[in-house]
């Protein structure tokens, strides 16, 4: 068997589903998901990338005049081939933030959020945790928007029903529910694996996409799965929401991430280990190493003291440590319970902040400004914009990226089209065709555009639905 990690699904949460008693005293079912389906399904957003892959070799350009000059064009000029992937995402407030999975969006140029009525934006990367696999995009509509509500992923329990809606394959809006299978798994996919298992089906296109509890709450987001065909075998992932929302959070803030550091590594205690430190249970985590001058260090730890409890809270596991350590402010002060030598001791430290790799420069956004004029979003063809989408030599204009699913447009226009003219005038740039679109919808009735579509032009005139 092997994880494949997802590729982004997304939902919402608003109302919990009808419920009915099954026979049995007290144990209650869901008769339909409808209600919840129903009101979360806005919320939830496909989520598309395109990468820059450089070519490994180069491609001459044929000169002008030459009998090939017209295959510049078709390779682009040599400077490489476009890359694309597909998940989903779920926006978690007005604003227009949406969380999803790191691996959906790294190394990504363009980033680009569709919602289920069809409106499309450009988004901006506000920062990324490889991690935890989460990520945080940014997108201004200028209306109100549908978000979720963070649940407490601790109060999730074995058996409970849950309830996830993403875009396996490519097919959007797709609803699957099932149980909480087991809480705290460790997958080996990071540091701070903690992950809830489920029998949702989850599959490729449903990562970055948040599993939800029956009050309508993001419980988690899905990551992984484990499959020996690379499709759902109900063998599913997810990261808590406590984990998610706090990293979202920080990289909201700051961009990146800030987290807590104590200067040891850690092992599980096992049952032999348990009887060498007069535990009745295994439980805790034992140092095996102490980084000099670290914040344990400092606090006068040493290698083969094991940690029972971390700031009040007593560690079921090793890997309890590590999330709470980074879950903690920078300079708080805690007291951490430990034994050594057959005794308990206790000790006051200081946490500080780890040091790790920033991905804050690791932003992907628009290579141009965007114009909401008629409803559409547009940027200017730069020679990198050109080169990303194939975008011929011979078209003038700006590239459409979005496009208002309550506009005129919407039906008419696609992304990718090259906007060539706007009402038989020809369009320069996003400034250019920002002022001719308005100035030709003061004079009243439709606004007809002229589109490069691949190479075929088509005349579309589209109303002003403002």
């Amino acid at each position: 068997m092997r994880l494949r990690a997802l590729i982004a699904i997304s939902i919402l949460a608003i109302s919990a589903p009808v419920m009915a008693q099954t026979s049995g005293p007290g144990i209650d079912r869901p008769v339909s998901f409808k209600d919840l389906a129903e009101r979360l399904s806005p919320a939830v957003v496909n989520i598309s990338t395109s990468q820059n892959i450089e070519a490994n070799v180069e491609i001459p350009e044929f000169p002008k005049g030459s009998p090939l000059e017209r295959f510049n064009d078709f390779f682009g000029n040599g400077d490489g081939r476009v890359a694309s992937s597909l998940g989903s995402g779920f926006v978690i407030d007005a604003e227009g933030h949406i969380a999803t999975n790191n691996h959906v969006i790294e190394g990504a140029d363009i980033i680009e959020v569709t919602f289920p009525n069809g409106d499309s934006y450009v988004a901006e990367l506000l920062g990324r945790d490889p991690q935890t696999d989460v990520a945080l995009l940014k997108i201004d509509t200028g209306k109100d928007i549908p978000f979720v509500n963070w649940a407490d992923s601790d109060t999730a329990e074995v058996g409970e029903w849950v309830m996830a809606i993403g875009n396996p394959f490519g097919y959007s809006g797709t609803v699957t529910a099932g149980i909480v299978s087991a809480r705290n798994r460790n997958i080996d996919h990071g540091r701070y694996d903690d992950f809830i298992q489920s029998d949702v089906a989850i599959n490729k296109g449903n990562s970055g996409g948040p599993l939800f509890d029956m009050n309508g709450d993001v419980v988690g987001m899905n990551t992984a799965i484990l499959s020996p065909t690379g499709g759902s075998v109900g063998i599913s992932f997810t990261t808590p929401s406590n984990i998610v929302k706090s990293v979202v959070e920080q990289l909201s803030e700051y961009g990146e991430t800030r987290r807590g550091y104590l200067g040891v590594n850690v092992q599980t205690v096992t049952k032999d280990n348990a009887k060498s430190y007069k535990l009745s249970e295994p439980y805790g985590a034992i140092l095996t190493n102490i980084t000099k001058d670290g914040p344990a260090d400092k606090a006068g730890l040493k290698r083969g003291d094991l940690i029972t409890s971390y700031n009040g809270k007593r560690l079921e596991k090793a890997s309890d440590l590590s999330l709470l350590v980074a879950n903690t402010e920078i300079g708080a002060s805690v007291d951490v319970k430990y034994i050594r030598r057959r005794k308990e001791k206790t000790a006051t430290l200081s946490v500080e902040r780890l040091v790790e790799k920033s991905t804050k420069s690791s932003k992907a956004k628009g290579e141009a400004q965007q114009s909401a004029a008629l409803g559409i979003s547009v940027e200017d063809i730069t020679d990198s914009v050109r080169r990303k989408y194939r975008i011929r030599g011979d078209a003038k204009g700006v590239r459409v990226m979005g496009i208002d699913r309550g506009s005129n447009a919407s039906g008419k226009l696609r992304i990718g089209d090259v906007i060539e003219q706007v009402e038989l005038e020809d369009v320069e740039d996003v400034e250019d065709f920002t002022k001719k679109a308005e100035a030709a919808k003061e004079e009243g009735g439709p606004v007809m555009l002229l589109i490069n579509r691949g190479g075929a032009y088509l005349f579309y005139s589209i109303a002003d639905g403002s």
